[in-house]
């Protein structure tokens, strides 16, 4: 009995060891691109050959890896803009308190004057908006030990309902 039931498990495991590449091998399907997506094969080029060292940049493509802030440019969140934003209590379980802000004037009069509350409550920010490497740095010198990330909102907005910035998200609510 022993022997049997080890033989037809032995047969599943076999089959199921076939099929997995099979299974595997399909293709990628596209849901959305922004027309600004950039090819994967150059950043997996360190990862070919019988090489494979990460700590040996590529010298083919100047532009890769994230030393190139210039790549990151211009940064742009379709659907957001600088605005009033009203506040709206809510409960939901975010691990963390964020903002948003672009480089804009306003965004750097409000983040100047919350940036003690932000830290006092370990918010994380990102920059949804900015055009040259001076945005990025006036930005940089504001943030004060913050941590703030360089990215498009627009997904995070449209999810929570906002078209302005800058705003403060947490698990209560959105705030300006």
């Amino acid at each position: 009995m022993m022997s049997k039931r080890y033989s037809l498990r032995s047969r599943w495991f076999l089959i199921g060891m076939l099929l997995m590449p099979v299974l595997a091998w399909s293709e990628v399907t596209v849901i959305f691109d922004s027309g600004n997506t950039r090819p994967l094969a150059p950043y997996l080029k360190s990862l070919e050959g019988s090489e494979r060292s990460i700590n040996r940049p590529s010298t083919s493509d100047p532009k890769l890896g994230v030393a190139d802030i210039q790549s990151l440019l211009p940064i742009h969140s379709p659907g957001l803009t600088p605005g009033f934003v009203p506040s709206q209590q809510f409960n939901r379980p975010f691990a963390r308190p964020f903002f948003l802000i672009g480089s804009d004037q306003y965004s750097r009069q409000w983040f100047i004057k919350y940036r003690d509350r932000l830290k006092a409550i370990g918010a994380v920010g990102m920059l949804v908006q900015a055009d040259t490497i001076d945005d990025l740095q006036a930005i940089s010198k504001l943030t004060g030990g913050l941590p703030i990330t360089p990215a498009s909102g627009a997904d995070i907005a449209r999810a929570l309902g906002v078209s302005h910035y800058p705003v403060l998200v947490t698990s209560q609510g959105i705030e300006q």
